[in-house]
């Protein structure tokens, strides 16, 4: 039964004892940000700072400009940690005998959704997301192409994890959310992530009917099969595309992804449907709902992909308890239905107490 925890490059650079600190959690290998988006992120047991203010989307790997040259879209390197901080990070790490998977978000970006707002998602009432890159487009496609090979050449992870392995959608957007108030149910904001870009319009049969369907706001609509077709389509090409280029760079090297049986989904948690598509060491399920709540996707997942490694992402911070039974007990739920891995969110921004409760559940779990 693995266990993975989730840390920042910033965890790490600057405190002597944080790579140690996580050995000590007793997991068997980190998810370190290579590639990652906006994020304002307590640091509390660092004895530098308190708090990290990433303003952009940002590269935690050097941008070669042998790499990247000619390329419309580019990352950014962060002026907040020093530009080559994952390499830094993952020596620290490797030394203190923990493998290192670089975590790479892909089409999660505001800062080049701003740049190039074209190749970003746009819904049926033609507001764009900035955030939200559509690797419907080439252009998007190259630039997660590029991130990936990069991070394989000059990061040299000993596992990959593949987040936002698709558009993202009307959830998990921008900053200081105020869109409760309008009451769209899930069934709303699915129809609020069709994209209606040059790239995905050009998959659709009839775009004009699907966007009047859509700008009609009738609850009961009923979209035809060929929608759904063209939407997971996007996430499938790309999930092939970086799969199989990561497989040719790196054949030894495990391959994560982070899915959704919904053939709807967007986000962090793509879709997956209606399978795979190409080989991968795991996907990982969203669980920080709870064991229940998280069931029916995992199952879906097992059907979608029977041989394949299911892992859970599970929360160990707020609102969760800093309780190393609770969590524990979550984890034995969550084994039951079928997970064999366990990806913990997120030992950086845990406090001393909370790190404590992942080390005992951690524990007790390899005991059982």
């Amino acid at each position: 039964m693995k266990t993975v925890a989730h840390v920042y490059p910033w965890d790490v650079v600057g405190d002597p004892a944080a790579a140690q600190r996580y050995a000590e959690l007793g997991v068997d290998a980190v998810a370190l940000a290579a590639s990652y988006h906006t994020v304002r992120a307590a640091t509390p047991l660092h004895p530098e700072h308190r708090l990290i203010d990433a303003r952009h989307a940002a590269f935690y790997l050097p941008v070669r400009e042998e790499a990247w040259q000619g390329k419309r879209l580019r990352p950014a390197e962060p002026s907040w940690v020093a530009a080559d901080s994952y390499r830094a990070a993952r020596d620290a790490l490797k030394a203190a005998g923990l493998p290192v998977y670089a975590w790479t978000v892909l089409t999660h970006s505001s800062r080049l959704g701003d740049l190039h707002p074209d190749v970003t998602v746009v819904n049926a009432f033609g507001d764009r997301y900035p955030y939200a890159l559509c690797p419907s487009n080439q252009d998007v496609v190259e630039y997660c192409r590029t991130l990936v090979e990069e991070i394989i050449k000059v990061g040299q992870p000993d596992g990959i994890i593949l987040e936002a392995c698709g558009a993202l959608g009307f959830v998990h957007g921008g900053h200081h959310e105020k869109t409760e108030g309008a009451d769209w149910d899930p069934a709303r904001q699915k129809l609020l992530s069709i994209c209606f870009c040059a790239g995905c319009t050009a998959r659709y049969e009839d775009a004009d009917g699907l966007r009047a369907q859509i700008r009609a706001e009738d609850q009961n609509v009923e979209l035809p099969g060929w929608v759904a077709d063209a939407r997971t389509s996007v996430a499938a090409d790309l999930r092939k595309l970086l799969v199989t280029r990561i497989r040719e760079l790196a054949p030894d090297i495990r391959v994560i992804v982070h899915a959704n049986s919904d053939p709807w989904a967007t986000g962090p948690f793509a879709t997956v449907a209606p399978q795979v598509g190409v080989e991968v060491d795991a996907l990982v399920a969203m669980a920080w709902p709870g064991p229940d709540a998280s069931a029916p996707n995992i199952r879906a997942l097992r059907k979608i992909a029977p041989d394949t490694r299911i892992a859970g992402y599970v929360l160990a911070l707020p609102p969760k308890p800093a309780d190393g039974a609770a969590m524990l007990a979550e984890m034995r739920a969550l084994a039951e239905e079928g997970v064999e891995e366990f990806h913990l969110y997120h030992a950086g921004l845990a406090s001393a107490a909370r790190l404590d409760a992942i080390r005992d559940a951690v524990s007790a779990l390899r005991a059982t």
